[in-house]
């Protein structure tokens, strides 16, 4: 073999092995994701506003903002926090906002508005377009009314489908992964909600959440709410995964 042959054969080698190196480091990230900056924000905004920790919630929406949420994005999110821990902890969380944005204007500093939600096209009533909108985060069929608490309670059912599922999830301010972090975050807050939990982790599955993103979310509340709630949502968790805890 020439000199100039061993040269090519080397050199085919060595890109080759930096193809390979290249794709396992790239099948690595895409196996490990981590919550950006701005998901975390999302997380923390919503745990804080679940337990009404005003004082806190007041910094973690200043960090939010600063890792480039829109306005309109965390409205999204305090919003969406009355259905799963009511008008009055939402309009608390939504109240403390508007003080850190006049502060902050007041200050100088210019936030993105951010997007509007786009107009609604689909004439499909409300209940039907949140049953289709479940339907597609459960990857399960939905029927009318829900099986249990829908035949007992058929108002909540119909308060399920056309408020949260359609006027909330109707607005693309934010996607269903977002909305689905906002709420496993709230759920993972409080107390005695584990079913409910359970549930919307599998929505945030469905909607591509990996699971390093879900632990890390764990993580988040230790910090931000206390051990005690990680530990029972990681035990949700593990036992949808037919672990021991």
């Amino acid at each position: 073999m020439t000199g100039k042959n061993k040269m090519i054969k080397g050199l085919l080698f060595f890109i080759l092995t930096l193809s390979i190196t290249t794709m396992n480091a790239q099948n690595n990230i895409n196996a490990n994701p981590t919550l950006t900056a701005q998901e975390q924000s999302i997380v923390t905004i919503a745990a804080l506003t679940a337990v009404t920790d005003l004082e806190h919630l007041k910094t973690e929406l200043n960090t939010g903002l600063d890792a480039g949420l829109s306005v309109n994005e965390i409205k999204e999110v305090l919003v969406q926090m009355y259905a799963y821990c009511g008008f009055p902890r939402s309009l608390s969380g939504i109240s403390t906002f508007m003080t850190v944005v006049a502060e902050r204007k007041a200050k100088g500093i210019k936030d993105a508005e951010g997007k509007e939600a786009s107009p609604i096209s689909d004439t499909t009533d409300k209940y039907e377009r949140g049953r289709k909108t479940l339907e597609a985060l459960t990857k399960t069929s939905q029927v009318k009314p829900a099986p249990g608490f829908g035949e007992f309670a058929p108002r909540i059912d119909a308060f399920l489908k056309e408020h949260l599922f359609a006027d909330i999830f109707d607005s693309d301010v934010l996607d269903y992964q977002q909305r689905e972090l906002a709420t496993i975050a709230a759920l993972s807050a409080m107390q005695g909600v584990e079913p409910q939990l359970q549930s919307h982790l599998t929505m945030g599955k469905n909607t591509g959440l990996a699971e390093s993103k879900l632990k890390q979310v764990f993580s988040l509340i230790e910090k931000h709410i206390g051990k005690k709630q990680a530990e029972i949502a990681r035990n949700v968790l593990l036992k949808m995964a037919d672990k021991k805890p």
